[in-house]
């Protein structure tokens, strides 16, 4: 049977002959070995032999319904699923990756498939900490198939093959380089390049069709895309946050939440005996305490905690010793406090994570990436602004965790940390793959809403 199906045509569809075909094998072939790791192997081996391009074998993480994690390794489920296919429209290189290298000629070229994309530089400050539309974009020009379930996502090169359509614009990087200070005339070159893109998208027949419900647009940064947003709205949105769009303009029902991708660098070898106890510092902020918007808490948290036994409250900049200083400091408390910035997500959550600091989160009106799948209550600590504010009320209660009670949110924090890591290539459950598994969520209610949208003689009476 073995033989048969391994000379068989490759798939072109997940059918259900097939799949009863796998799940048969998986049960009779641990009969004739010990264990199931051995006969998991064969099976995936064959499926990633015989399948196209398009298909890949579902994995998941296998959670305890406490939200714990029961093994480290993937666990593959029964059958097998289709990748999101994504289509990328051929933008000039100047909208996206030629903003990383000026010297690039040919700026008003696409990017071709045999030409290397630019690694992002290395001194880009916080310029990095909003560049998911970066690694989205690499991860879309990486042709590799992959045989250890360690992609979500497939480039199509036929529009009308594609479930969804990605716009390459780098729109958080056009804010930071072009329009920072949000002055004419220095902001003039972002707003051209937004205006392009914009119209580049809206002229595509594959907007027109579905109103752009099916296009995937980063706007990672709060004033990323800023000019044009609104007339961009029915997209589905890449965000840190919801701080400054109203919610016409973008919601946690059809946008996507991305994590910042850290700063401090990610703590590999924390393999302390007694983390608890080496970690001398309660609780650690270093940062800019003077913000605007949902960020003026930092300043009234710093009137409460500044003087407080165990605990580092410093302003403190993103230099490369500010971000020594931070990386040693939260690799040395326990608890690390994560307040609002200017807007109710900043990148200290994440730095915190990195540094497996267990998060203290006081932002009343946060969102979180991928809380369908994580429960973030197992490895952080939420306050109300209201009751952080009340004179020894904050560290009194962190005081009260038990060692107990933190190590197993250090254990957690240590178990999902891969989860918020960017990179290339792309690993099992990094950041960009859990962002692809939470767009190909969305694929459903899309293609809903554009099937009726064909097919109605009369206004629709839904509101969505």
């Amino acid at each position: 049977m073995m033989v048969m199906l391994a000379k068989g045509r490759s798939l072109k569809g997940c059918t259900c002959t097939i799949i009863g075909a796998v799940v048969g094998l998986s049960l009779v072939l641990p009969i004739f070995f010990t264990g199931t790791s051995l006969s998991e192997k064969i099976l995936l081996d064959w499926l990633m032999w015989s399948k196209s391009p398009d298909y890949t074998v579902d994995y998941a993480y296998d959670y305890s319904p406490s939200g714990k994690l029961r093994s480290s390794e993937a666990v593959p489920r029964g059958g097998e699923r289709c990748l999101l296919k994504v289509y990328v429209y051929d933008f000039p290189r100047r909208l996206h990756l030629g903003m990383l290298k000026n010297t690039v000629l040919d700026q008003d070229l696409p990017w071709t498939d045999d030409e290397t994309p630019p690694v992002w530089p290395l001194r880009s400050g916080l310029k990095k900490q909003h560049n998911v539309e970066y690694w989205m974009m690499v991860d879309l020009l990486d042709r590799r198939i992959s045989r250890d379930g360690d992609r979500q996502v497939v480039r199509v090169s036929n529009p009308e093959h594609a479930d969804l359509f990605f716009v390459p614009f780098f729109s958080s990087l056009s804010f930071n380089r072009y329009g920072h200070y949000m002055r004419d005339p220095d902001t003039e070159k972002d707003r051209l390049l937004q205006e392009e893109a914009a119209n580049l998208t809206m002229s595509s027949k594959y907007w027109k069709r579905s109103g752009g419900q099916d296009h995937i647009i980063p706007v990672h940064h709060p004033n990323a895309f800023r000019f044009y947003r609104n007339m961009l709205n029915a997209s589905i949105f890449i965000v840190a946050d919801f701080g400054r769009n109203p919610p016409e303009v973008s919601s946690l029902r059809k946008d996507v939440v991305a994590p910042y991708t850290h700063v401090v660098p990610t703590y590999v070898d924390d393999n302390e005996e007694d983390p608890f106890n080496s970690r001398k510092t309660l609780l650690f902020f270093q940062g800019r305490i003077k913000r605007k918007d949902d960020g003026v808490v930092r300043t009234q948290l710093a009137s409460v905690l500044q003087n407080q036994t165990e605990v580092h409250f410093e302003d403190g900049t993103a230099t490369e010793e500010g971000l020594q200083q931070a990386t040693v400091g939260m690799r040395s408390s326990k608890f690390c406090l994560h307040p609002a910035g200017d807007t109710p997500s900043s990148c200290r959550l994440f730095d915190a994570i990195a540094s497996h600091c267990v998060p203290v989160i006081i932002s009343d009106k946060i969102e979180l990436p991928y809380e369908d799948v994580l429960d973030y209550s197992t490895f952080a600590l939420f306050y109300s602004v209201e009751e952080s504010l009340e004179p020894d009320w904050l560290v009194e209660q962190l005081r009260n965790i038990s060692q107990e009670q933190w190590l197993a949110m250090w254990i957690r924090l240590k178990q999902v940390a891969h989860h918020f890591e960017y990179q290339f290539p792309t690993k099992r459950d990094d950041a960009v793959n859990m962002i692809w598994r939470e767009l190909h969520k969305k694929v459903p209610e899309v293609k809903l809403k554009m099937h009726r949208k064909q097919r109605l003689k009369i206004a629709d009476w839904w509101t969505w």
